[in-house]
């Protein structure tokens, strides 16, 4: 098991020059960091709070084509989207799978218009579709979920994507680029960019958040990778840059399996707006969403608005026998999109890219926005190429395609664990189970409600750079996200054991304790 102890990136970071400075440990950050440490540049990649705090532990779960750009026949978004869905579910089979959608259908007209469309999502995957879409009679319909709505029901339509933990794929990213030979450290937060003589980004000046200490670091090549606080980065590197990020708000609403207690998706083609809302079994749950809301500024903790949650209420019912209510309702999160206006949010003429975007300044600072988790990888290929441009950096070819992620497991291992939640581990699994062994308690679950055994928080410290009672409960596992009430109730004993770890006391963990209930009050639903 490689070293990621976070003292230890530290030491390698102070002082210390680079050929590639990320900013950002999301999604996009991480594939920059993976990217470049595979091409064997040095690489460091700081991070403000922790990896995939933000747009990057929040989304729908879904590593997909994007069946909704059909409609808006955006094929080329949909073919290097379904391209790289075929990577990720070859390179992180620990973390992604197949999973089978059901596009009901209550009109004789939707049986063409949808089969006809998810036939050419297969055409456009190519070898690398997961499965071909299929008709389902009533009946078949009704087997494969007893829950669908049946008033006027006619079929639907089967067709395939992956499904992942957004947040484990993160850290098995930031693990990966570790292992390769990148600094990457999370609670580290940018203040200002260091230019040179001619005015040139070449580092950053920064804070150790959990210290207070200053860090200086110099790089060939800054990456701006900040996700939806992009335009923050670009803003000072150069006051007077037109702002590019618009953010919308995407909702999702979580519920116990009984809602539908399939292990099939149900994919609602119409809503309210003319999006797509999907119900997806997700870790023994079900996930639903999701809604896109323009919103005015950036937040690291979004919260839903009130008519977010009856939009999700209403569309769901429709298609489903029982219509879900708030006081089923076990978790609500929000994640804001970084929308792109090439020319400016405040442009007249401004238009909103849903793909990506690598914008260099006139100092260098390279920018990588928009996008999505699926396209995580090529985004950082892209912004690669721009890297070594600009850094005059000797050019070295890209070897993620085939790069295996973190944690690799053949799906039919034998060593693959049973139980959904040790899963994501992949080849780490005995080593959560040894640690989880070590003392009593640790092996039992920490809730009746979760399925989480109490001791994964010191294997969260010690081997995934875990530093709070958040970071162990909303993304080494995903409590915040199944059950918000549970992993507030189990706060305390989660924070004693990040303290014992950390060499912190008891007053340090009670606070910590009590700043994630205050935080998961902002993910439960009440009256």
């Amino acid at each position: 098991m490689s070293d990621f102890s976070r003292d230890a990136m530290l030491a390698r970071a102070d002082g210390k020059a680079f050929d590639v400075l990320v900013v950002g440990g999301g999604a996009t950050g991480l594939g920059v960091a993976v990217d470049a440490a595979s091409r064997g540049y040095s690489t460091c990649l700081v991070e403000s709070y922790d990896f995939a705090k933000g747009t990057s532990s929040r989304s729908t779960k879904l590593v997909h084509g994007g069946v909704r750009y059909l409609e808006q026949l955006d094929i080329a978004l949909v073919m290097e989207a379904l391209h790289e869905r075929g990577l990720m579910h070859q390179n992180a089979p620990h973390l992604v799978h197949d999973l089978a959608f059901l596009v009901p259908r209550y009109t004789w007209w939707e049986g063409p218009f949808y089969g006809a469309g998810l036939k050419l999502y297969d055409v456009l995957a190519g070898k690398r579709n997961l499965a071909p879409s299929r008709f389902l009679s009533l009946d078949e319909t009704i087997a494969a979920i007893p829950s669908v709505s049946r008033d006027g029901l006619l079929g639907s339509v089967e067709y395939h994507d992956g499904q992942f933990d957004d947040a484990r794929m993160a850290l098995a990213l930031a693990r990966t680029a570790a292992e390769l030979g990148a600094v990457v450290i999370n609670q580290v937060r940018v203040n200002a960019l260091r230019k040179d003589g001619n005015g040139r980004v070449c580092g950053v000046d920064a804070t150790d958040v959990e210290s207070g200490r200053a860090l200086a670091m110099r790089a060939t090549v800054v990456v701006n990778a900040c996700g939806i606080f992009s335009d923050e980065l670009r803003v000072l590197d150069d006051g007077t840059t037109p702002r590019m990020i618009e953010p919308a708000q995407g909702v999702h609403l979580v519920f116990d399996r009984a809602l539908q207690p399939s292990d099939r998706a149900i994919m609602v083609p119409h809503t309210d707006d003319g999006r797509v809302l999907f119900v997806i079994p997700w870790h023994e749950r079900i996930v639903v969403g999701t809604t896109d809301t323009p919103m005015k500024r950036a937040e690291i903790e979004p919260r839903a608005l009130p008519d977010e949650i009856e939009f999700i209420l209403r569309n769901a019912g429709r298609y489903l026998e029982r219509e879900p209510a708030r006081g089923d309702v076990r978790a609500i999160y929000a994640g804001m999109r970084p929308l792109v206006h090439e020319s400016g949010v405040d442009s007249p003429t401004k238009s909103i890219s849903r793909s990506h975007k690598v914008v260099v300044s006139a100092s260098g600072l390279v920018s990588i926005m928009g996008g999505k988790w699926t396209t995580y990888r090529r985004m950082a290929q892209d912004t690669m190429s721009r890297v070594i441009d600009v850094g005059q950096l000797e050019p070295r070819p890209c070897v993620t395609e085939s790069l295996r992620v973190h944690g690799w497991l053949a799906r039919d291992d034998a060593a693959t664990p049973s139980e959904d939640w040790m899963r994501v581990y992949g080849c780490d699994a005995p080593a959560v189970r040894a640690v989880c062994g070590e003392k009593s308690g640790w092996n039992a679950s920490m809730h009746a409600r979760l399925p989480y055994a109490l001791g994964v928080a010191a294997y969260a410290v010690r081997h995934e750079m875990a530093r709070s009672t958040e970071d162990v409960l909303a993304r080494r596992t995903r409590a915040l996200l199944l059950d918000a009430a549970a992993a507030s109730e189990v706060a305390e004993q989660v924070a004693k054991v990040v303290a014992n770890e950390l060499g912190r006391d008891g007053a340090w963990a009670a606070r910590d304790a009590a700043a994630f209930r205050e935080l998961a009050k902002g993910y439960q639903l009440t009256d």
